[in-house]
């Protein structure tokens, strides 16, 4: 199969429908975010409006796979928002609920398969481990990093048995990165130096990867070789970096259930 098209090239790729769709715009989340685009309820209604509309029927849903990202852009607005630590706990709840209820709208609509990916320990960006050097995650950040896992494990095992079917599974993203940061050197994967510290960064706090001053002048550093990284920058995977992941145990299991049912 081909890459699905972005939804906005849909009137422009309609040949190339047939192949799925991506909803997503980077930078959104579960609930509205600083980007300026639609949130992930908005995205699901562009979906519905797609079905209303005939462009894809319901034989198309219920021979179809979804994925779910939510990679947490929700989580890093509440902290730019000085969101308490105290209420962290309860706002993970109602990200996590809204999640439940927009798998179950998308298995209303008809799709037979959605897979959510688990959160990655965002505790382990790189944009968390600078203070250390790129040597330590950040735990109080991967125990709140459990605790919505936690609850989506239990939000898809609750609408398996509420709609007494196998459509909804979760990828396991999470165990995957901390397998690979967990032995970086294993046989026959990418050897990554020190998983933790990116390829492209700012040359200080003030900087980021991609960043010039006023002059055009680069103001960050790149590494010799982006495949000796696990991270691009201080937030996103290098192609090699998901290569590794995507090879791990905890991800090829995931899969496998997930093709096998």
């Amino acid at each position: 199969m081909k890459t699905p098209i972005a939804y906005r090239w849909r009137k422009q790729l309609a040949g190339r429908m047939k192949y799925g769709m991506n909803f997503a715009f980077g930078g959104t989340g579960v609930f509205d975010t600083p980007a300026p685009y639609p949130n992930m309820t908005t995205q699901i209604g562009f979906l519905q409006q797609l079905i209303y509309d005939s462009v894809y029927t319901q034989r198309d849903m219920k021979t179809s796979l979804a994925f779910v990202s939510v990679s947490g852009n929700d989580y890093a607005y509440y902290i730019a928002r000085n969101g308490s630590t105290a209420g962290f706990p309860a706002f993970i709840s109602s990200v996590v609920r809204q999640v439940g209820v927009n798998l179950r709208r998308m298995h209303g609509l008809g799709v037979g398969k959605i897979a959510v990916g688990s959160l990655p320990p965002l505790g382990c960006l790189p944009a968390n481990t600078a203070r250390s050097s790129f040597q330590q995650c950040n735990k109080a950040q991967n125990a709140l990093v459990d605790l919505h896992n936690r609850l989506l494990l239990q939000a898809v095992a609750d609408l398996n048995n509420q709609t007494d079917s196998t459509s909804f599974f979760i990828l396991d993203i999470h165990d995957a990165f901390q397998t690979v940061f967990n032995r970086p050197h294993q046989a026959g994967s990418p050897k990554f130096e020190n998983p933790l510290q990116p390829c492209c960064m700012g040359v200080s706090a003030a900087f980021s990867c991609a960043s010039v001053d006023e002059n055009g002048v680069k103001k960050y550093t790149l590494c010799s070789n982006p495949k000796s990284t696990f991270f691009w920058d201080t937030l996103h995977p290098t192609q090699e970096g998901w290569r590794a992941a995507f090879s791990t145990p905890p991800l090829q299991n995931s899969l496998r259930q997930l093709f096998q049912n």
